[in-house]
């Protein structure tokens, strides 16, 4: 089971590991052991509350395809183990990074005071580049 909140996790069925040959360099051994980790996780099949369904379907992210399957290749570290964990975490964190709402932003309008300083510097630097000129005698 994986934990994501406190009051929300995901069943071990609705997460598909699978262990595959990690790419790049690494020697013999990268040619004989399946230590990378390819993670599946169906959002429209999943256990998720409609609401963050729907957020991850809207997001846009490389690691969700167009069926709204989530796919994570670990293989960073060298044990099938660590790998799985952190596929695992690098979803979890998918998942926790929509949870989030964010605060709505309110347009502002700028002061009358700031309107005009803002005003008087660009004044003020025309006539600092106008006495640059030649000076004529």
């Amino acid at each position: 089971m994986l934990e994501i909140s406190s009051n929300l996790s995901l069943e071990d069925d609705e997460i598909e590991l699978l262990a595959i040959r990690s790419q790049g360099a690494g020697g013999q051994n990268v040619n004989k052991v399946s230590s990378a980790i390819h993670l599946r996780f169906d959002i429209n099949a999943s256990s998720l509350p409609e609401v963050y369904r729907q957020r991850l379907l809207d997001l846009n992210d490389r690691r969700i395809s167009k069926e709204g399957v989530v796919v994570i290749k670990a293989q960073q570290f060298r044990t099938q183990e660590k790998n799985r964990n952190d596929a695992l975490e690098r979803l979890r964190d998918l998942i926790k990074s929509i949870m989030v709402v964010q605060k709505a932003r309110r347009p502002t309008k700028a002061t009358k005071s700031s309107q005009r300083k803002r005003v008087d510097s660009k004044v003020k630097h025309g006539r600092l580049k106008q006495l640059r000129g030649r000076v004529d005698e």
